[in-house]
């Protein structure tokens, strides 16, 4: 396991100093197309409740998604980050509705729903610095989308799991652990790919 950990931060170290040398226009032309092709999404057109997030920095952009989901009045719930790395919700009201949390995420300003508000979600979009053709998503290291997910299957939720990513970013494999569980797709500017459900880590 420890082999394992000290692949991810060298794998996170590579993939994060790609995303660092992209242009603004380069992330700007990718948010366009990543919305383009998620709202192409049957799992997103039937949706009632998505749990998204507020990309910041590099990431491949969310807001241009973000506003669409909102304004076709579907139901947004964006993560608050607990003091021990764990997600609180709170809904989307728009991008004047977000604040500046002390670690630099964005998050809505107005009333928390609790950990459990994610389980009642037909989509859940995942950040993450890659995946896998197993569906094996490799996060930042931070521990709080492995207790969504965890939180989701003991709840035998049965919501649609989702990546938005660069395309150079879904890899033939990543490191992955018996806890790390797979998902459903990876959208990318380049288009959508879906994954079987029980892709495992073996």
């Amino acid at each position: 396991m420890g082999e394992d950990n000290n692949n991810k931060s060298v794998l996170r170290a590579d993939l994060l100093r790609v995303r660092a040398a992209l242009t603004a226009e380069q992330q700007a032309v990718a948010e366009r197309a990543i919305a383009e092709r998620a709202l192409e999404l049957e799992e997103l057109a039937g949706a009632r409740t998505v749990a998204g997030y507020v990309s910041i920095g590099s990431e491949p952009g969310t807001r241009a998604l973000l506003e669409v989901l909102r304004g076709r009045g579907e139901h947004v719930l964006l993560p608050v980050l607990l003091g021990d790395n764990d997600l609180d919700w709170a809904v989307y009201g728009g991008p004047e509705g977000l604040e500046r949390s002390a670690r630099g995420l964005y998050q809505p300003a107005g009333p928390r729903l609790g950990v459990d508000a994610v389980t009642e979600a037909d989509v859940v979009l995942l950040p993450g610095l890659a995946v896998d053709g197993r569906g094996m998503r490799l996060g930042r290291g931070g521990g709080s989308y492995d207790r969504v997910l965890g939180r989701l299957e003991a709840a035998g939720a049965g919501a649609a799991l989702m990546m938005l990513l660069y395309g150079h970013e879904v890899l033939g494999r990543v490191p992955a652990e018996a806890h790390d569980r797979p998902v459903d797709a990876v959208v990318t500017p380049e288009g959508v790919t879906r994954f079987p459900r029980g892709g495992g880590s073996g």
